[in-house]
């Protein structure tokens, strides 16, 4: 969304019958125009400023958990936290807890093990992209694409995410696709973590470090 190319008919029109959320959002004053092609009239969507981004996120966190508007800063804080301390094991703990307090109705659709799985992207995206606003989110290197990179001054979280496979599969890959390799002359310490979630239980299931 924050990389959305539209023209002024869309952004113009708010209709109650659309699926399209870009012109109410835009409207609101959450995107702004960020540039503009004249040849084709189209318009480059962005948030205005870090502060604007931020908000929007939190906003969305407690449509997709147990946590309240008025907590999610400090839920947050918390995550960042033990993110920067190294505190892996309390961090996974505290997501554990998010999707444990979710109601079923949330996540379960007509497709439920593909709802299931939709939710957890939702909340992983909204959490470490909250997360990522205070400290270096990576997802991508050469060799393949990583499910998500975490930095801060003395920690690197290299992760990768399963559904009903199993904690082991997801930290083979990140050493079979050497997904660590980038940073082996780092100095700071590097944590590969396999993570995997299940469908029956709507939580994460284990996660290893390696």
């Amino acid at each position: 969304m924050a990389n959305t190319e539209t023209d002024a008919d869309v952004l113009n029109s708010i209709d109650s019958a659309s699926n399209n959320p870009i012109p109410v959002i835009y409207q609101s004053g959450y995107l702004t125009i960020k540039g503009y092609d004249p040849r084709f009239g189209i318009y480059k969507l962005g948030f205005p400023n870090l502060e604007v981004e931020e908000g929007f996120v939190k906003y969305l966190l407690p449509f997709y958990t147990s946590i309240s508007a008025a907590k999610t800063p400090f839920e947050i804080g918390r995550f960042v936290q033990e993110v920067e301390s190294g505190n892996y094991d309390a961090f996974f703990r505290r997501l554990q807890s998010f999707f444990a307090d979710t109601p079923y109705e949330v996540i379960a659709g007509q497709k439920p093990e593909r709802d299931t799985e939709l939710h957890y992207q939702n909340v992983l995206f909204i959490v470490f992209k909250l997360v990522g606003l205070y400290t270096q989110v990576e997802y991508h290197t050469s060799n393949g694409r990583i499910d998500l990179v975490l930095q801060t001054n003395q920690y690197i979280y290299i992760m990768e995410f399963k559904l009903n496979g199993t904690a082991e599969e997801a930290l083979r890959q990140i050493e079979e696709k050497g997904y660590a390799l980038p940073f082996s002359g780092d100095n700071r310490e590097v944590f590969k973590i396999g993570v995997n979630f299940s469908s029956e239980t709507r939580n994460i299931e284990r996660w290893l470090v390696g």
